[in-house]
Order: C-alpha cells, then sequence, then structure tokens
C-alpha cells in the first residue's frame, strides 16, 4: 500500500482496506480474537475516511475569488 509522506493511507487506499474488512467480517468465519481485532482496525480506517470527507467538505465551503478575497460557496437552485 502506497502512502503519502506521514505514512498515512490515501483516502481510496483506506476505503480500500475498509472494503476488504467488512467483507472478511460478514463471511464470519474469523476467529474472536482476529475479529476483534480487524474491527478495531475497520473503526481507525472509518473515522480516518470520515475526518477526510469532511476536510475536504470545509475546503469546498469556500472559494478564493480573482481578487483573492474567499468567499461561501452556494448553488442557486433554478426555480
Amino acid at each position: 500500500m502506497a502512502t503519502n509522506r506521514e505514512n498515512k493511507p490515501t483516502f481510496e487506499e483506506a476505503m480500500e482496506e475498509l472494503e476488504r474488512i467488512v467483507k472478511k467480517l460478514e463471511e464470519g468465519d474469523v476467529p474472536l480474537e482476529e475479529a476483534i481485532n480487524t474491527y478495531k482496525k475497520g473503526m481507525e480506517l472509518s473515522k480516518y475516511c470520515h475526518e477526510k470527507l469532511k476536510n475536504v467538505e470545509e475546503q469546498l465551503a469556500e472559494v478564493v475569488l480573482e481578487n483573492g478575497k474567499k468567499q461561501p460557496f452556494s448553488i442557486a437552485e433554478e426555480e
């Protein structure tokens, strides 16, 4: 798994790993100790992905205008 300079996976890598974990746990033939550790890892990845999405959402909430000023981003709904 490739990682960025902070040794953290990319969002896509974390999601792929989370999907593998969910599939493994859904199969149900995992020993209890392994299932607990796998579940914990899945929860960590879930939190990591959620934080990444929240960060991107915050970045997209504002746009930088040509004059360098920030303005809240909104999409006008057509009636």
